[in-house]
């Protein structure tokens, strides 16, 4: 069986220029393009990319793809989900649609909670057929690599079986142990007892990652703090949700413990975009979610130009951001946060590769990188962002085989 792959006749090849991550400032719009293109593909490595003139004669058995009218574009890199739940939340979508808001539907004992209860139910079983299913939804529209948080579980017993279900799936999982407060403690701080002493030292061995919601009614600056420095103890990459509804002291938490990334950032003013931009810790922007929800864009345009490092997710969760889809998160960086299709490319590939630690081996289409990529069935690689919500993604190579 032959183990090399060539994708030959492409009308364009596109991936983020150089080979620094996480780009910043101009760099982030900076995209090789090259046309009538081929990518040489040994086994799950990319071998050479190039011009179709410039391809040598290849010995040995090599397999071929026909990428005519196709632009080929690396793998994209989903940074930011929630794909482990059970249950929806469909009829929390309706009362939202007739005028409930989502702070209001929490309080209530709707939002996370009700997940909480749908995904505890689930099972072990249930929770990793529910992954599987949503991993082939996001391969359907190009997502090769995908993070997924815990956090629906809330109990010892879930929220391992949620990571585990991750791993299996192929994701990579983050332990979001501090998402909410389970209806079983009395409040936060009894809680995060509880998950710091039963969950965090088997969590520590399953995820690669901690995340915890600084936000009213989740947990203050106090309460993150000490939960992400036991997890740095243990070992643990931080995260942090912050500012999706309300600046609570996220961002400077983020900066001050050096966690890989603070993510959402609608509510972020003029002094945390100039915080981030002085920091390595890597602004991750959920534009479904804040579409879904009614909520302002975040700052994304001046982010970028104050010089932060900036990445593109879906947030793909049953509540908030029912979307696995990063095309459209292109679409919608495009049309709603004012950045270029270079930039969105780089957001959701090299920099998102960069947030789940990746950034050495996926994100680009160049020699020695996954052999990951997209080919989208247009003739111009930026109908990535173009296309709104149409069916773009004609065929998906994960690690040199096509999907």
């Amino acid at each position: 069986m032959p183990t090399r792959l060539l994708v030959r006749d492409l009308a364009q090849l596109a991936t983020p220029a150089g080979r620094d991550a996480p780009l910043r400032g101009a760099a982030l719009g900076t995209v090789d393009v090259v046309e009538d293109a081929y990518v040489l593909c040994s086994g799950d490595t990319i071998e050479a990319v190039g011009r179709m003139r410039d391809l040598p004669a290849l010995d040995g058995d090599v397999a071929e793809l026909d990428g005519s009218g196709c632009c080929a574009i690396p793998g994209l890199v989903d940074c930011h989900t929630h794909a482990v739940f059970g249950g929806d939340r469909v009829e929390e979508f309706s009362l939202r649609a007739a005028g409930a808001g989502y702070e209001e539907l929490h309080a209530r004992g709707g939002g996370i909670l009700s997940t909480v209860a749908a995904t505890r139910a689930a099972g072990e079983d249930g929770l990793r057929r529910a992954v599987e299913r949503h991993r082939r939804w996001m391969n359907r529209h190009g997502t090769t690599t995908f993070e997924a948080k815990s956090g629906y579980g809330l109990d010892r017993d879930t929220e391992l079986a949620s990571l585990r279900a991750i791993r299996a799936a192929g994701g990579i999982p983050t332990w979001l142990g501090a998402h909410a407060v389970p209806p079983e403690f009395a409040d936060a701080d009894a809680y995060l007892d509880f998950a710091l002493t039963e969950v965090l030292p088997e969590a520590a061995r399953l995820a690669e990652a901690a995340d915890v919601f600084v936000e009213r009614g989740a947990f203050d600056t106090a309460q993150a703090r000490r939960y992400l420095e036991a997890c740095r103890d243990a070992g643990l990459v931080l995260r942090v949700h912050g500012d999706q509804f309300s600046e609570q002291g996220a961002v400077p938490l983020a900066i001050e413990l050096g966690a890989r990334s603070v993510d959402h950032l609608e509510a972020t003013g003029e002094e945390g975009v100039r915080a981030l931009a002085a920091s390595p810790v890597v602004g991750v922007v959920l534009p479904a979610s804040a579409l879904f929800l009614g909520r302002p864009m975040p700052p994304a345009r001046a982010l970028v130009d104050a010089g932060a490092a900036l990445a593109l997710a879906t947030d793909f969760n049953p509540g908030s951001a029912f979307c696995e889809s990063l095309p459209l998160s292109c679409s919608l960086a495009a049309t709603q946060l004012k950045l270029s299709p270079a930039e969105a490319l780089a957001a959701c590939t090299v920099n998102a590769a960069f947030v789940v630690g990746r950034a050495d081996r996926l994100g680009r289409l160049a020699p020695g990188c996954r052999a990951d990529l997209v080919l989208l069935a247009a003739p111009d690689w930026r109908y990535l962002a173009y296309h709104l919500a149409g069916e773009i993604v004609d065929r998906v190579v994960l690690a040199g085989e096509l999907r």
